[in-house]
């Protein structure tokens, strides 16, 4: 019972910690939560009889956790985007498919078994982010040491992808990338912050909150429900994208869409599973896995990236567009304002923050289909 308590409460203290202190806020509470479980689970600090927790935790906090996310994306939005833009995300996706699979072939075997669920799992991650590399991890049940291996080498691509974003990138694509024309147009109201938790226990959110957590529950128990009716191997797919469909489906209603914090509360189950997931990782094998899984996750991201402007160049999409469509998907969301303020064009903010937040919908369902397309070569 306190251990479950701990793994509750931990991440609260570690969105305070990213707050208060800068040197929390850049490593960022998602990463705090997996060191702070990979020095948990080897230090010898856990007792025997951990593993019952551990395992009621990984089953509940991704299948809570999505609904919560998906109620606050109103879909509606989407029609407008300009055509360019749908399409340099299109291209995003295209790109994103065939660098992973180029990677997949080339470390499959140094990876070993794990490696198409791993595949499964950037593709998810590249055209959406963490909520979606979480749910593909525990739909297709990855070993925790290579989930934890993936997502390392992730935050150190995506680290240096970032530096090549906001320095380098677009004096090179304006070699072969048209210029943005501007269209004038309001930029910022789709610009809103996705991590701040400031007013999730005011008056006016918690009891709005309880129920939207409430409709979560009973979207997992319909998910679960429905694992009955199907192999056991293929059970937790089914749950995670029935699920996803549900939040999807229940985010149409402006009632539910409309409730304050539901976004920050799924990511506070994700930093829960975040920090459960990476204390059960070995670091042995962790360390074993590591230099294959960075081989891979490099292919996967700056492979992505050269396709990408190779297929953008060739349809003749502006250096601006291409730029925030592929952060967008490679980082999520929340980066787009910051990629945006680089490139001195607040007009690609709606872009940027609508495709990914396409890539945070799709992400789940392309990530276990190429999967199991992978596996079956």
């Amino acid at each position: 019972m306190l251990w479950i308590v701990f793994y509750l409460f931990f991440p609260a203290l570690v969105i305070y910690l990213c707050q208060k202190y800068p040197l929390f806020r850049r490593i960022g509470p998602v990463v705090t939560c997996y060191l702070a479980g990979l020095l948990l689970g080897n230090a010898g600090m856990l007792p025997p009889g951990i593993g019952k927790t551990h395992q009621i935790l990984l089953t509940v906090t991704i299948p809570l956790a999505l609904p919560l996310i998906f109620f606050s994306l109103d879909i509606k939005k989407w029609t407008r985007l300009a055509g360019k833009s749908l399409l340099a995300f299109g291209l995003q996706v295209a790109a994103v498919i065939a660098a992973v699979a180029a990677g997949y072939l080339w470390f499959r075997e140094p990876i070993g078994p794990e490696s198409w669920k791993a595949a499964g799992m950037l593709i998810g991650v590249y055209t959406g982010g963490t909520p979606n590399l979480a749910a593909i991890g525990t739909a297709l049940q990855i070993d925790p040491s290579v989930y934890l291996a993936i997502h390392a080498a992730d935050v150190l691509a995506g680290s240096l992808y970032i530096l090549l974003a906001i320095t380098f990138l677009k004096p090179m694509l304006k070699l072969i990338l048209p210029p943005f024309l501007s269209r004038g147009s309001a930029v910022n109201e789709e610009a809103r912050q996705f991590d701040s938790y400031e007013g999730i226990f005011s008056r006016e959110s918690i009891l709005p909150l309880v129920k939207a957590c409430g409709l979560s529950l009973l979207i997992f128990a319909v998910g679960g429900g429905l694992t009955l009716a199907f192999p056991k191997s293929y059970s937790m797919v089914v749950a995670i994208l029935a699920i996803s469909s549900l939040g999807i489906a229940a985010s149409l209603f402006p009632v539910i869409r409309n409730i304050p914090m539901t976004f920050q509360a799924g990511q506070y189950l994700i930093l829960i599973f975040c920090l459960t997931v990476s204390s059960m990782a070995n670091l042995g094998a962790l360390l074993t896995t590591a230099p294959a899984a960075i081989g891979f996750v490099f292919v996967g991201t700056f492979g992505a990236l050269f396709i990408h402007m190779l297929l953008c160049a060739l349809f003749r999409i502006d250096a601006d567009t291409a730029i925030i469509t592929s952060a967008a998907g490679i980082l999520s969301p929340p980066f787009v304002p910051m990629i945006a303020a680089s490139l001195k064009n607040r007009e690609v903010i709606i872009s940027g923050v609508i495709t990914g937040v396409i890539g945070w919908v799709i992400g789940t369902y392309l990530g276990v289909a190429v999967a199991y397309l992978l596996r079956s070569l």
